[in-house]
């Protein structure tokens, strides 16, 4: 039996909220932006993460509510749940399939998010 490759509504808005991430990431100069996609990956708990990392806690606080602000007034959408904004040291976004992860770069390689996911498939995003 051959998969479709018709796309479900449901993937179609996860794709189309990744596409404003990047470019709210982009209009703040957010630095190495990462999209994994964890369609593929059993027991994912969301279609995407899109991670990428600030050079200091003020730019990943600009980053955090321009991708906000883009997602707004694109889709008209809210976050489920937005959290760090306290420290901004990690910023961690939740729009249901697409999760947003804004690093400062120290915390980022700390972490290594994307060593987690290594069954997901892998696109960077060029500066």
């Amino acid at each position: 039996m051959r998969k479709s490759s018709i796309k479900s509504p449901k993937e179609d808005i996860s794709e189309e909220i990744v596409n404003w991430v990047v470019k709210g990431m982009q209009e703040k100069k957010a630095q190495e932006i990462m999209v994994l996609d964890l369609r593929g990956v059993q027991n994912a708990f969301a279609d995407f993460f899109v991670i990428c990392s600030g050079t200091s806690d003020t730019q990943i606080d600009a980053i955090a509510d321009s991708v906000d602000k883009e997602i707004w007034e694109a889709g008209k959408l809210h976050a489920h749940s937005i959290e760090g904004k306290a420290n901004r040291e990690w910023i961690l976004m939740d729009y249901y399939d697409v999760i947003v992860h804004v690093f400062l770069k120290d915390k980022r390689s700390f972490f290594k998010l994307e060593e987690l996911w290594g069954d997901a498939k892998f696109t960077i995003i060029p500066d």
